[in-house]
């Protein structure tokens, strides 16, 4: 099978990358905005006729949520008229699409964990980019289907604990959020669970058509309880007080809940997920090797 993976230097495109060779049967293209760019129509269904492409894991997204209230106009193209173009151009090869979305599409104002069939409320332009971007393959005819995840982190490209590490060895105290609850997602397990998807979709009697899923690892946290995780694994002496979101405004609001409920991709692909700390250490040992 032939698969372009979009966004492949960012956090899961490089972790997909790192797993490239356990997938033997799947030849991958991986390309990023300098070598395609999925917002030309015309450039992307040459590349996709010229390389036979099957099926896309769509990794490529505008993730800067402060940044997107400004830069709207770049987060929809991005996050919402690229997603189309990728439909149309699969719709005409009869291909798959894998498209990984976001706990923002929920307003965080709930208290059990989200379902996929739970209604949701996007609030600000990076949330509403990517409902609007989840739409374009629920609603399209192609074999597509949606993965929503929360809170991911990578050895790869900036995130959470990169920061946290990188703060917690200059400084002797940080203050971090409290009051926002819901799972750090290692990019890698969420690489690897796309993967699987892929590979048993020709077994697999499930249609994926249209569905929506969740995906995040196991375990509950707030942010204040990951830094507290981070410092103790990645052994950094550094303070971490628990602060509320009112102390740490920002241009955009966040969900103050956003745990999702997995049932859904754990029963449908018979999946295991792990806990959010295991696959933290897994992280930060793979970092120490890196020094």
């Amino acid at each position: 099978m032939n698969i372009l993976v979009t966004g492949a230097n960012g956090q899961l495109g490089s972790e997909i990358k790192d797993l490239e060779q356990t997938f033997k049967d799947f030849n991958f293209f991986f390309r990023d905005v300098l070598d395609l760019d999925i917002c030309n129509f015309k450039e992307l269904q040459e590349f996709v006729d010229n390389k036979q492409i099957e099926a896309i894991l769509n990794c490529a997204a505008y993730t800067a949520v402060d940044k997107a209230e400004e830069d709207n106009e770049i987060a929809k193209k991005v996050n919402t008229e690229a997603v189309l173009n990728l439909v149309k151009v699969l719709n005409k090869r009869k291909g798959k699409l894998i498209h990984i979305s976001t706990d923002y599409v929920f307003n965080g104002e709930g208290f059990i964990p989200y379902k996929e069939s739970d209604k949701v409320s996007p609030i600000g332009v990076y949330g509403n980019t990517k409902r609007e971007g989840e739409l374009s393959v629920i609603n399209s005819d192609i074999d597509g289907l949606v993965i929503r995840t929360s809170w991911l982190y990578s050895s790869y490209g900036n995130n959470f604990v990169k920061t946290m590490l990188r703060l917690g060895e200059d400084r002797d105290e940080l203050g971090v959020i409290f009051d926002q609850v819901g799972t750090p997602t290692y990019a890698r397990d969420l690489a690897l669970t796309c993967l699987t998807i892929l590979s048993k979709g020709k077994d697999s009697k499930i249609s994926t058509k249209g569905k929506l899923y969740h995906l995040s690892n196991e375990g509950v946290a707030s942010w204040y309880d990951f830094a507290k995780a981070i410092m103790f694994l990645g052994n950094v002496n550094c303070k971490v007080k628990p602060i509320e979101t009112k102390d740490y405004p920002t241009p955009a609001k966040r969900p103050h809940f956003s745990v999702l409920n997995k049932s859904k991709i754990k029963n449908d692909f018979e999946i295991e997920i792990p806990y959010w700390r295991d696959s933290l250490q897994e992280c930060i040992s793979k970092l120490n090797r890196k020094k």
